[in-house]
């Protein structure tokens, strides 16, 4: 199936920890990131998640905040950095490609945010991502 979604990096559960409705899935990135996802219980049980099991991590790129250094005093957890490999601008909006360990994100942000954080190929990010905005898919 082909997907809309361009943020699709590969990985590994490591924990998952399920609650009454909803469960959080740690995931380690093939490029060695931790990220965590919150997602239905339901969907844990029907993908069969456990850890070791082999997942895709999918991010719509309009999830995908960018910060031009790690934040702190902040609730999300999910902080990947890396480098800006691209930049496109229209008239409102932009594509900011970010290469990072394993892969490479794709943030849809403002023009303006893009002035406002200097943003360049070459410059450092950390991609800020809530864990309610990761999808799982079984690899």
């Amino acid at each position: 199936m082909s997907l809309s979604i361009r943020n699709q990096i590969a990985g590994t559960v490591t924990a998952v920890t399920p609650g009454e409705v909803m469960a959080t899935v740690k995931v380690r990135l093939d490029g060695g990131q931790d990220i965590t996802a919150a997602i239905t219980l339901e969907a844990v049980k029907e993908l069969g998640l456990a850890e070791g099991s082999a997942v895709k991590t999918l991010i719509k790129s309009t999830e995908v905040s960018l910060a031009t250094g790690p934040v702190e005093g902040l609730s999300i957890r999910n902080q990947i950095p890396g480098t800006v490999a691209d930049v496109a601008t229209g008239g409102a909006m932009a594509s900011v490609k970010v290469d990072v360990q394993g892969g490479e994100l794709t943030a849809a942000i403002t023009k303006d945010a893009v002035a406002d954080l200097n943003l360049a190929t070459g410059t450092s990010v950390v991609a800020l991502i809530k864990s309610t905005e990761i999808s799982l898919a079984a690899a």
